[in-house]
């Protein structure tokens, strides 16, 4: 797997071990708090920026009390699509996660993005099904979701639908690649 340090992320920086942490922030369209929780850059490829996860790391949603991890993963945040990845460490029930969002936006201490209630989800039985239909409904007119959030939202859900299904990259085993470098830094 090449890895190289991109434009994206060259301003990013890295502790004295070589490692830059990061918190993955989750917002609803009203700007309110959503799942939040710490990760550490693992690297970018032709897929986008990599984070890593491991056991144990509290996480949090909104406002709720935190909670505990059990298990490692890494997250995939594309450069210019309407989605971020979860990719889950056996034995985790929960091979693949994926949230539609808005567009993942990068600073020096977090990675945030709007979450736009639809999941695509593939369990470690092959079972793959659209999550949260009912959420986006009841949210789009919540929040008044915009025309064009609503049709990004639903292009994303079918293509992210098509692509899980048949395992097209990134959906496929480049993610064990970053799992395994997850491990090593857990290891070190």
């Amino acid at each position: 797997m090449a890895k190289r340090i991109p434009l994206i992320l060259a301003h990013l920086r890295l502790r004295s071990d070589g490692v830059t942490d990061l918190a993955i922030v989750y917002r609803k369209y009203d700007g309110s708090l959503h799942w939040n929780f710490p990760g550490v850059l693992l690297g970018e490829d032709e897929h986008g920026v990599w984070t890593g996860h491991r056991k144990g790391i509290l996480g949090r949603k909104g406002d709720e009390p935190k909670f505990v991890y059990e298990f490692p993963f890494v997250m995939l945040f594309p450069r210019d699509a309407w989605w971020v990845a979860s990719f889950n460490a056996h034995p985790h029930e929960t091979a693949v996660y994926v949230d539609v969002t808005t567009v993942p936006v990068v600073s020096d201490t977090e990675i945030t993005m709007i979450d736009l209630d639809l999941d695509v989800i593939r369990k470690t039985d092959g079972r793959i099904f659209l999550d949260d239909a009912d959420e986006f409904e009841e949210h789009r007119e919540l929040y008044g979701y915009p025309q064009e959030v609503i049709e990004q939202s639903v292009r994303a859900a079918k293509w992210l639908m098509g692509a899980v299904t048949e395992r097209r990259e990134p959906f496929g085993r480049v993610h064990q690649g970053w799992l395994d470098e997850l491990e090593g830094l857990v290891a070190s």
